[in-house]
């Protein structure tokens, strides 16, 4: 499955690039809303990691993108602040799979994205 971080805290979508390499998924990283859109191009992404408040670019562009480029992608969205806390983002986003904190465990982030690797419906 590839896998797509749009993250600009390169530190931490290293983190997590490292631990989804271990469970066997590939892993491209985009730190801007631009490499991601382009990286979605490249690679059609099945599940794309993305924080909600990227310092380049909107994150509900690259959702928005996805959707069209990719509609079969699913997006886990990941965020440190209290941005959509309410769910909304269920509402804004119609590929948004999960919502949670940037702080979660890289090992929990995996297995949600191994969950929904399954859960994916096959292109026809």
């Amino acid at each position: 499955m590839n896998v797509l971080i749009v993250e600009s805290d390169v530190a931490l979508a290293d983190l997590w690039r490292r631990h989804l390499e271990r469970s066997g998924m590939v892993v491209r990283v985009a730190t801007t809303q631009e490499e991601a859109t382009q990286q979605i191009t490249e690679d059609e992404p099945g599940i794309i990691i993305l924080d909600l408040v990227l310092g380049d670019g909107s994150a509900l562009a690259v959702s928005d993108y996805a959707s069209y480029r990719c509609p079969l992608a699913q997006i886990i969205f990941v965020t440190n602040t209290s941005f959509f806390s309410d769910g909304s983002i269920f509402a804004h986003a119609q590929n948004a799979c999960a919502f949670v904190q940037s702080q979660t465990p890289p090992e929990d982030l995996t297995a949600m994205v191994e969950h929904y690797c399954q859960r994916r419906p096959q292109s026809a």
